[in-house]
C-alpha cells in the first residue's frame, strides 16, 4: 500500500478505489500507516469530501477493519444511535421496550465526553452493572434477554478507534465523510438489520445548526442504506434537556420511573416511541412507524419493558428488581441546592449546552477522557419552556458534591435560561429520513 497515493488522490479531488479505502483502514489498525499519514488524509477528506460513493466505501473499509457480528436469532436485530444531547436516556428505555416487542439488542454504546452524557455511564451508576462484556458473555445475554448495553470491545473497528484519536487533535473532527464513517462503522460491525439514528438539532446539540444536521442525516441515511442496513434518520430538538435531569443517577432515576409507568418526562418518552417505532418497521415487526409506535407505548404501560431492562440489568451484574427498588439504590449526592428564577415570566429559551457543562463541572462528565466521573451529581426537576414561573421558584435543583460547586452551579443554571413574556413551543420530532 502507498498512503500517499491515497491521500493525492483525496487531495485532488478524486475518490480512492474501495480496495485502496480497505487497505488504508487496515493500516490505520494495525499501523502500518502513520500518525502523519492519518492526519493528512483526515485532512484532504475534510477540505475536499468524498461523495457518496467514498462514504459508503470507507464505511465498509473501517466496518471491517476488525470483528464483524454474525447473529442466528429468532427476531431482528436492530440498533438505535444519538449524535448526543442533554438528559437524553432514551437508550435506557428503549433497548428492553424493543426487546419486549420480539427484536434484539446489542446496543455498543459509548461513555460521555464533552457536554452530552454517555450511556455507560449511567448505567455504571446501577450498582454491581458491567459495561465491558467477552463476546461470549454478550451473545448469551442477547439470547436470554432480548437486549444488552455494553461498550465496545478493541476489536470493533479499530480503524475507526485510531482515526478518532488522530482527528480530536487535526481540527478534523467536523467532517461529516469522517463523522459519517465513524459513527457508523461500530454500528454495523454490530451485524444489525435495521437501525434508527437520531440526530439533535439545536443549543445543546453537537451540530447546533439546521443545515449541519439535515446533512449529516443525509449523509448518515444513503451511507447506512449504501452500506446494506435499512437505516432512517429523526432529527430531534435538542434547545433543552430532553428529560427533566441530567446526570448520570439522575437520569437512571428518571428512566426507573417511567419504566415504572410514571409520567415523570413526556419528551423522553415521545422521543422514544417514536425511533422505536420506526425501528419495528424496519425490521418488519410493524407494519408501518405509527402501529409500531403504539405497540412501544404499549410494552411500557404494561410492564413488559420493565421486566426486560430488569432481566438485562442482572445478567450484567446488577440486582434483579432495579425498576422496584433501585431508586433506593442509586448515589444520592451530599448537597442539593435548588435554583431560584430571577425574575417573573415564561421560560423562552434555553441553553441546553450550558446545562451540560453545569454537570461536567460539578464532576458528572468528563473534559479528558481520564476524568473520573461522579454518579450522584447533576441537575433534577429541569422546568421545560413555556412554564411561567414567579420570581424565586425553582428553576432546576442541584445536586453537588460541595457547596461551593453547587453555587457555581445554580448562578450558571441561571444565565442558561432566558425569561420573557411569550413562548412558541417548539416541536419535538422535526424531520424523518429515509425508508
Amino acid at each position: 500500500m502507498d498512503a500517499r497515493r491515497i491521500i493525492e488522490t483525496v487531495r485532488d479531488g478524486g475518490v480512492p478505489s474501495e480496495d485502496s479505502l480497505r487497505t488504508f483502514a487496515v493500516g490505520l489498525a494495525t499501523g502500518a500507516v502513520t500518525d502523519a499519514q492519518a492526519g493528512a488524509f483526515a485532512m484532504a477528506v475534510l477540505l475536499k469530501g468524498l461523495g457518496e460513493q467514498g462514504r459508503v466505501a470507507l464505511t465498509r473499509a473501517m466496518r471491517d477493519s476488525g470483528d464483524v457480528m454474525r447473529w442466528d436469532l429468532a427476531g431482528p436485530v436492530l440498533d438505535k444511535h444519538s449524535t448526543g444531547g442533554i438528559g437524553d436516556c432514551v437508550s435506557l428505555l428503549l433497548a428492553p421496550a424493543l426487546a419486549a416487542c420480539g427484536a434484539y439488542v446489542p446496543m455498543i454504546s459509548g461513555r460521555g465526553l464533552g457536554h452530552t452524557g454517555g450511556t455507560l455511564d449511567k448505567l455504571e451508576a446501577i450498582e454491581g452493572y458491567r459495561t465491558q462484556v467477552s463476546e461470549a458473555d454478550l451473545r448469551r445475554v442477547l439470547s436470554n434477554t432480548g437486549c444488552a448495553i455494553v461498550g465496545a470491545t478493541g476489536r470493533i473497528a479499530p480503524a475507526d478507534r485510531r482515526l478518532y484519536a488522530i482527528r480530536d487533535v487535526t481540527a478534523t473532527v467536523e467532517s461529516i465523510d469522517l463523522i459519517t464513517a465513524s459513527i457508523l462503522s461500530k454500528k454495523l460491525a454490530a451485524g444489525l438489520e435495521g437501525l434508527v439514528l437520531d440526530v439533535k438539532v439545536g443549543s445543546g446539540a453537537f451540530l447546533a445548526e439546521p443545515a449541519q444536521a439535515q446533512a449529516l442525516a443525509e449523509a448518515l441515511c444513503q451511507t447506512a442504506n449504501g452500506a446494506g442496513c435499512a437505516t432512517r434518520v429523526v432529527l430531534t430538538d435538542m434547545n433543552e434537556a430532553l428529560a427533566p435531569a441530567a446526570g448520570n443517577a439522575l437520569e437512571v432515576a428518571i428512566s426507573l420511573r417511567a419504566l415504572a409507568g410514571e409520567d415523570v418526562a413526556p419528551r423522553l418518552m415521545e422521543v422514544t416511541c417514536s425511533l422505536g417505532g420506526a425501528l419495528l418497521a424496519l425490521g418488519g415487526l410493524s407494519p408501518d412507524a405509527d402501529s409500531g409506535r403504539r405497540e412501544i407505548a404499549a410494552v411500557f404501560a404494561d410492564g413488559r419493558a420493565a421486566e426486560r431492562f430488569d432481566r438485562m440489568v442482572h445478567a450484567l451484574g446488577g440486582p434483579p428488581d432495579t425498576v422496584e427498588g433501585g431508586l433506593a439504590r442509586l448515589p444520592e449526592a451530599p448537597v442539593v441546592r435548588e435554583v431560584p428564577a430571577p425574575a417573573d415570566g415564561t421560560l423562552v429559551a434555553c441553553d441546553a449546552r450550558a446545562l451540560g457543562w453545569t454537570v461536567v463541572n460539578l464532576g458528572g462528565g468528563r473534559q479528558r477522557e481520564t476524568d473520573t466521573v461522579d454518579p450522584a451529581v447533576g441537575l433534577s426537576d429541569i422546568v421545560p419552556l413555556g412554564t411561567s414561573v414567579s420570581k424565586g421558584a425553582p428553576l432546576a435543583r442541584i445536586h453537588a458534591a460541595r457547596e461551593d460547586s453547587a453555587q457555581a452551579a445554580v448562578e450558571a443554571i441561571q444565565e442558561a435560561f432566558q425569561i420573557g413574556s411569550d413562548c412558541t413551543p417548539s416541536k419535538l420530532i422535526l424531520e424523518e429520513v429515509g425508508p
